[in-house]
């Protein structure tokens, strides 16, 4: 099964980091979050990659040019600057086929079990599924009686309810539903699939951080330390 690994956006809101390069381009400990992205699929056997870029494509391209490697097959197929979600998957069907395929973000990590997730996928015999996972906590919860704090809790994660984690699989059918370059997968898709009762979540309760800000990358390498990938 081919993985494909969205690559193309600016990432505005880490713009410190990512003026010269790709978001997914940025190292944690030491390591281009998308080359862990890349390793950790090659641990269930995936080997097939297509990133769909889009800014700075050519520093993805150098990159995986010059990391030959036997583990894995790598496509950089240009999506587009302007292009959003849906519209890059839409824009990489010619090189994916008929079959299934894998699909996440570039500025996320997880220690999520590739194989299991597959076969929930095949099991359920849907057009898609996407991973559930909780919202990191982020913040102390208090209760205030005048002045005084009369309750403190760190924030439980379990308090939240669930997010959209990426690490998606794909039936081919996805395709009806992705109809230009404007199209957010987020979206229109994944709300009529969803409808039709075609959409799937697979729940996963263990380690999971995107990198939106750079307080998200000080957090992602923080968790990378205590759960190696």
């Amino acid at each position: 099964m081919k993985c494909v690994i969205l690559a193309g956006g600016k990432g505005t809101r880490i713009s410190e980091l990512s003026k010269d390069i790709p978001k997914p381009m940025i190292k944690v400990l030491g390591k281009p979050i998308i080359f862990r992205l890349i390793m950790h699929y090659c641990k269930f056997g995936i080997k097939e990659f297509i990133i769909a870029a889009g800014y700075k494509k050519k520093v993805l391209e150098t990159f995986f040019k010059n990391k030959k490697s036997k583990k894995f097959k790598i496509k950089v197929i240009d999506t587009g600057l302007k292009t959003m979600t849906g519209g890059r998957i839409k824009r990489l069907k010619k090189y994916l086929g008929n079959k299934p395929f894998l699909l996440t973000y570039g500025d996320g990590l997880s220690n999520i079990n590739i194989k299991k997730l597959i076969n929930f996928h095949k099991k359920n015999k849907k057009i898609a599924t996407l991973t559930a996972v909780r919202p990191p906590a982020r913040f102390g919860a208090i209760k205030i009686k005048g002045n005084k704090i009369r309750y403190f809790k760190e924030k439980s994660k379990l308090d939240e309810g669930w997010i959209n984690g990426g690490f998606f699989v794909f039936e081919n059918k996805i395709f009806d539903y992705l109809k230009s370059d404007q199209t957010y997968l987020e979206r229109e898709p994944l709300q009529k699939i969803s409808k039709k009762g075609e959409l799937y979540a697979y729940k996963h309760n263990g380690f999971w951080q995107c990198m939106d800000t750079l307080r998200d990358k000080e957090i992602l390498e923080k968790k990378l330390q205590k759960n190696a990938l």
